[in-house]
């Protein structure tokens, strides 16, 4: 390991233009951290790679031949990383000035956590929600689904989304977001790398709940700021991504959850999820076809 503060991991798919505002952005930080920053391109069709390669020269580029993945693209970038803290960031996002020195300064003072999140801005500067409550079913069958639309101040949802509180203070939470996740070196080394069992989606939430298991915890941090256009990669498939995002939610339920069970409930728990989760996930594609459908006809 080289004396780096912090290793950016960045796993990229078709966002040449994202990827683009988010590493001049991260440029700016390197005057005030000693940081690398690692790309790993998933074997994009939009020439992210040549444009990493040829604009900013200082990046660490690993081009990959296969879509591993934001969970293989991010192990492989934790085994290559020169630096022993590391922070998964979206291509979609962008660094705040003074966000990542503020982020460091914030880890050196708090030995105790594992895994901190900054705060999250969406691009017209709204609040992201993205530190949250560990997931469970019941607030699955609110969130983004015609029964949330019904009750739309169900506790179950507010809840999850921990809008209790305004965001703007320190909190040890459950879990943050990967589009923006500090991991500590000693948090890494004691708990591994990412579940590669996820490929993509809940492996944020995974490591937070390994974190935890370990001893180490999990803080939001709001003073560092970062905004994140959500799902410009998850976009250009969204009915693949339904169905990836749906799998990673059961076999975090299955890993984590239902084990918490006694023996006796444990099937009816992974069988309930197993429901609940195909009934989303077919509810969504549903949606998706009908407005395609809808689109087509206005043509």
């Amino acid at each position: 390991m080289q004396d780096f503060e912090v290793s950016i991991l960045i796993c990229s798919w078709n966002t040449v233009d994202d990827l683009r505002l988010c590493l001049q952005s991260l440029e700016h930080e390197t005057k005030s951290a000693n940081l690398e920053v690692l790309v790993i391109d998933n074997n994009s069709e939009d020439d992210s790679a040549d444009m990493v390669e040829s604009q900013f020269p200082w990046v660490v580029l690993h081009r990959m031949s296969t879509n591993l993945g934001f969970t293989g693209g991010n192990n492989f970038a934790l085994e290559h990383r020169r630096s022993g803290n590391a922070m998964l960031l979206n291509s979609d996002t962008i660094v705040h000035p003074g966000a990542l020195r503020s982020l460091l300064d914030f880890a050196k003072a708090n030995p105790e956590a594992g895994v901190i999140g900054p705060k999250l801005l969406n691009p017209d500067g709204t609040l992201q929600m993205s530190c949250r409550r560990f997931p469970n079913p019941i607030a699955a069958l609110f969130r983004n689904t015609p029964l949330g639309k019904l009750f739309p101040k169900n506790k179950f949802t507010r809840e999850y989304l921990m809008e209790d509180f305004a965001h703007d203070q320190v909190r040890e939470v459950d879990w943050v977001s990967g589009a923006a996740l500090f991991a500590t070196r000693e948090m890494i080394d004691k708990v591994g790398h990412l579940d590669p069992d996820y490929f993509m989606f809940c492996e944020d939430v995974d490591w937070c709940f390994q974190a935890h298991k370990a001893g180490f915890k999990v803080l939001y941090y709001p003073e560092a700021v970062i905004t994140h256009a959500i799902g410009r990669s998850t976009d250009k498939a969204p009915n693949r991504m339904i169905g990836r995002f749906h799998r990673s939610m059961f076999h975090f339920y299955a890993k984590n959850m239902v084990p918490q069970q006694s023996p006796i409930v444990r099937p009816f728990a992974l069988a309930g999820a197993a429901l609940a989760l195909s009934l989303r996930a077919g509810l969504f594609i549903t949606k998706n076809k009908i407005d395609k459908v809808k689109r087509w006809l206005k043509r």
